[in-house]
């Protein structure tokens, strides 16, 4: 334990917002990914001051700092690394302004996303970017790993929400990036911040754009007996030049595992199902909702339901946004990747993803956002099985390279974090890396910011000049 260290973030802070018990260190030591780490200290900052102070203590014991919200992160994005202070942002969790005219909102990190759109409801607002975790990750997490969510698809992912961020350095120093007006002179730096994982500083004050309820909404579910015929379908659907608000898809396994978690009225025999959400004026909504219906039965949807309410809309969104948890039934432990492919590629890619299951006997549930190709294979097992997490790793880098190999790209939302910054030489040259990393060393010169995450050891000055031997391969 490094008392000094203690001592000095305790005086900064106050003894009750540091803590460094065993059982605080090992809560905070992962995040709802599968890597742990160790940290030094636990913080607890009530105000923008008392980050300030904590990475300016942190700075003065030459130690790394990482940031936190509500640990819902899946690519080890939060995990210590070397033994650095966790600070942890979930009591900054205010909505400063609301800004009804400019529709634009001020917030603390730590507001979770789905209490935003109900701060603004009465208002006839929302926040769009909407992950599956909504109810629990926060603002400062979103915008960490540049979330997305079902209707990023119509919509977008996080950095086109974020106006502006408040920025506290490594060295302590605070700076604004980005504005609330438009057309903001020099270069975005708000862009590079927003998906950097927290390598380039913390955030302590965002402001974000709000966006208008639509007037209309329709929410149908479609089921198939072929997941070739329900791919087919997404690409149709886009082939008709309709952008709809959200389109999932969800395989036959994990529909039924969300229908005995939920009862939300999926059918337990298809073998997929798309939830499709359109949203706009109301004539224009019941003109997509026909040309839908067409294209699903044209590519032969047995069904075609239309919710009838809100209520029944609410319902069906439980049972896609209830995915994660319903596994518990099946199994204690998961192991969610997060790739993306092109839309038509996804019925390749998902063959060689059951055939990558079946290789390494595990079991494999898809549940995705097919409207722009994020895959989130699920690997269902139980961690207290010899040999099984060599099998789940194992099974996770062939998926990886599967989507590489398709056009794909290594994350859609989730971030690199820890899980596959070593995977990064799958998409970017030496060249690439070593731009990569200059631009973080213009944010952290020190290092101290979030250390190890997303780009891989050697990435500098084009160290990194191939992929170690025997790795990703």
């Amino acid at each position: 334990m490094d008392r000094a260290l203690l001592a000095d973030l305790r005086a900064a802070l106050g003894s009750d917002r540091v803590r460094a018990e065993p059982l605080e260190l090992h809560l905070y030591g992962r995040d709802a990914g599968v890597d742990v780490g160790e940290a030094s200290a636990v913080c607890f900052p009530a105000t923008a001051e008392h980050v300030v102070a904590a990475v300016q203590v942190a700075a003065r014991h030459d130690r790394p700092f990482v940031a936190r919200g509500s640990g819902t992160g899946l690519a080890g994005g939060a995990t210590p690394v070397g033994r650095p202070v966790v600070i942890v942002t979930t009591h900054l969790n205010r909505v400063l302004e609301v800004d009804e005219q400019q529709r634009l909102a001020w917030v603390e990190p730590g507001v979770l996303n789905l209490d935003l759109s109900r701060a603004v409801r009465h208002l006839g607002l929302h926040y769009a970017p909407d992950p599956s975790s909504q109810q629990a990750c926060t603002i400062g997490g979103n915008i960490a790993t540049n979330a997305g969510g079902p209707h990023c698809l119509a919509y977008g992912v996080t950095a086109a929400h974020v106006l502006a961020v408040d920025v506290v350095l490594a060295d302590g120093s605070v700076a604004m990036l980005g504005g609330v007006t438009p057309d903001q002179p020099g270069y975005d730096l708000r862009g590079c911040f927003v998906g950097s994982e927290g390598t380039m500083g913390l955030a302590t004050r965002i402001a974000v754009r709000l966006t208008a309820n639509p007037p209309e909404i329709r929410t149908l579910l479609l089921d198939f007996t072929s997941i070739d015929d329900a791919a087919a379908t997404v690409s149709g659907v886009i082939a008709a030049g309709i952008v709809p608000a959200a389109l999932e898809m969800m395989d036959a396994e994990i529909t039924r595992a969300v229908e005995d978690f939920v009862g939300a009225g999926y059918p337990r025999d298809a073998a997929a199902v798309l939830l499709i959400e359109l949203d706009g004026l109301e004539h224009g909504v019941e003109a997509q909702v026909e040309r839908v219906r067409a294209v699903g039965s044209s590519h032969g949807a047995r069904t075609v339901r239309v919710a009838a309410d809100e209520a029944e809309r609410a319902l069906l969104w439980k049972g896609r946004k209830s995915a994660f948890g319903a596994i518990a039934r099946i199994a204690p432990d998961y192991y969610l990747h997060d790739a993306v492919v092109p839309r038509t590629r996804l019925v390749d890619v998902l063959r060689q993803v059951y055939a990558i299951a079946s290789e390494q006997r595990l079991t494999m549930m898809n549940v995705f956002h097919a409207g722009d190709g994020n895959l989130h294979p699920l690997i269902v097992f139980d961690g207290r099985e010899p040999g099984i997490w060599a099998r789940v790793h194992a099974a996770g880098d062939a998926i990886l390279q599967a989507c590489v190999a398709a056009g794909g790209v290594l994350s859609g939302e989730h971030g690199i974090g820890l899980e596959k910054r070593d995977a990064m030489p799958l998409v970017f040259e030496p060249a690439d890396l070593d731009a990569q990393a200059r631009l973080r060393d213009a944010f952290d010169p020190s290092g101290r910011a979030n250390p190890d995450k997303v780009l891989p050891q050697g990435s500098r000055c084009g160290e990194l000049a191939r992929i170690p031997e025997g790795a990703w391969v």
